[in-house]
């Protein structure tokens, strides 16, 4: 397994006993595994820009408002957000710790991969429909 996903055998046992991996060995192994790395960190983790930081900063680049009219109506966009802005509701997190075997047979690997996107695929169908 390690030298299917081009890591060496002691890197790959730390990684398995629960060792955070650098950067080099976390995308090797997802390639190996054929996860994107994006599937291992939590929702929220990434700070988009909120909607009202996107309208102002829109406005503000807007050439045809002259003055202060960007910042009129960044204002009113900003206090109607508020008035009507509702939390979304809460996502479950999930968490998921997988152990592997001390010895992979040939095929393991690519299972597992498809496993797992199979299982992501479901999760966000069921976290979609509200299910979760």
């Amino acid at each position: 397994a390690a030298a299917a996903a081009e890591v060496s055998f002691m890197t790959l046992s730390r990684v398995e006993s629960g060792s955070q991996p650098d950067l080099t060995t976390f995308l090797r192994l997802c390639s190996w595994l054929h996860v994107r790395p994006e599937t291992f960190f939590v929702y929220g983790t990434h700070r988009d820009p909120s909607t009202v930081e996107t309208v102002t900063r829109h406005l503000a680049a807007d050439p045809r408002l002259k003055g202060d009219a960007a910042a009129r109506i960044a204002s009113m966009v900003k206090d109607l957000y508020s008035a009507l802005a509702v939390e979304p509701p809460a996502r479950p997190a999930i968490a998921c710790h997988l152990r592997a075997a001390s010895v992979l047979r040939p095929g393991v690997p690519d299972r597992l991969g498809g496993l797992l996107k199979d299982m992501q695929a479901r999760l966000l169908e069921l976290d979609s429909a509200g299910a979760l």
